[in-house]
């Protein structure tokens, strides 16, 4: 019998003000993707137990291309396992969108093929049923 809770994905979007840039090149570490991955995880707690959840764990972190300010990321969490109180989440970071300083102050673009940035698999943990 399958759970109906795998399968489940949430995509959540946000730009990457140039508050967040860390190192040079405008450059955002790596702490702040996984804080994206901690909040879509969130959403998927809420969608599947009615509660926001707590993050437990990473099983695989792979960073894979450089986050920038003034990018747009589109990071999405699926859920691939659900255990008795644990969910094991998959989630993808992808750069949707790419700020062009060298082009103008405020120009950027849509890519034409969003760039896998990092991916993860972590598991959140709910309370068990009261």
């Amino acid at each position: 019998m399958s759970d109906s809770r795998v399968g489940l994905t949430v995509t959540h979007r946000r730009y990457v003000p140039y508050s967040h840039a860390h190192y040079a090149g405008n450059l955002v570490d790596g702490a702040y993707t996984l804080g994206l991955f901690g909040d879509v995880a969130t959403e998927v707690c809420i969608r599947t137990d009615g509660d926001e959840g707590l993050f437990a764990s990473y099983a695989d972190v792979q960073f894979l291309a450089a986050v920038r300010a003034g990018d747009v990321l589109e990071v999405t969490a699926t859920v691939v396992r659900v255990g008795t109180r644990s969910r094991t989440v998959d989630f993808v970071a992808r750069v949707v969108c790419r700020g062009r300083p060298e082009r103008g102050g405020s120009a950027a673009e849509v890519l034409a093929e969003p760039v896998v940035a990092v991916t993860a698999t972590g598991t959140v943990v709910v309370p068990g049923a009261a």
